[in-house]
């Protein structure tokens, strides 16, 4: 006891429950909440911090298509106090309501092949033609695959095997 006297330090008094009241413990280091809630707090801040910046984006009418912000991977600094954490309603982005609709390409429903309409759940089989098939359709000649695979074959054979051509020698 005196050594944690000497050094300042002191020893937690009990166990902390999470401020959250999930039932788990929580600690300092993760402002008395549990790992699960702190995880969810910060996912949540992350969050809103995107969204509040691309609608700055929008408003500002300086949004690209093709540009895209990281994810921040460091925490954000947060307050030490109690937080309310509400349920956010699942909204689409506003990138996606933009795209128009022949660029979407949204699958709903099950899996089901596009030849014979087959469900096929998990064991379906993905064609380099980008659509799904049945065990019986998988094969391009049995689905009249539009893929090229000759020339899919040429051009592999062509970035595997660069042509070499030595310096010719002048002659003396």
């Amino acid at each position: 006891m005196e050594s944690s006297k000497e050094t300042g330090c002191q020893a937690p008094e009990g166990p902390i429950l999470c401020i959250n009241n999930c039932g788990f413990f929580g600690s300092a280091a993760t402002m008395n909440m549990c790992s699960k809630c702190h995880k969810d707090m910060i996912l949540k801040q992350q969050q809103a911090k995107l969204a509040a910046s691309s609608i700055e984006n929008i408003v500002n009418g300086s949004s690209n298509s093709n540009e895209k912000e990281p994810l921040l991977a460091n925490p954000v600094d947060v307050e030490a106090g109690p937080l309310e954490l509400k349920a956010a309603s699942p909204q689409p982005s506003p990138d996606l309501a933009s795209l128009p609709n022949s660029e979407m390409k949204v699958k709903e429903g099950p899996n089901r092949c596009t030849t014979c309409h087959k469900r096929v759940g998990l064991t379906g089989f993905s064609c380099r033609c980008g659509n799904l098939f049945c065990s019986t359709h998988r094969y391009s000649d049995k689905h009249d695959c539009p893929f090229d695979y000759q020339a899919a074959g040429r051009d592999a054979i062509s970035k595997a095997n660069p042509l070499v051509k030595a310096e010719k020698l002048d002659k003396i």
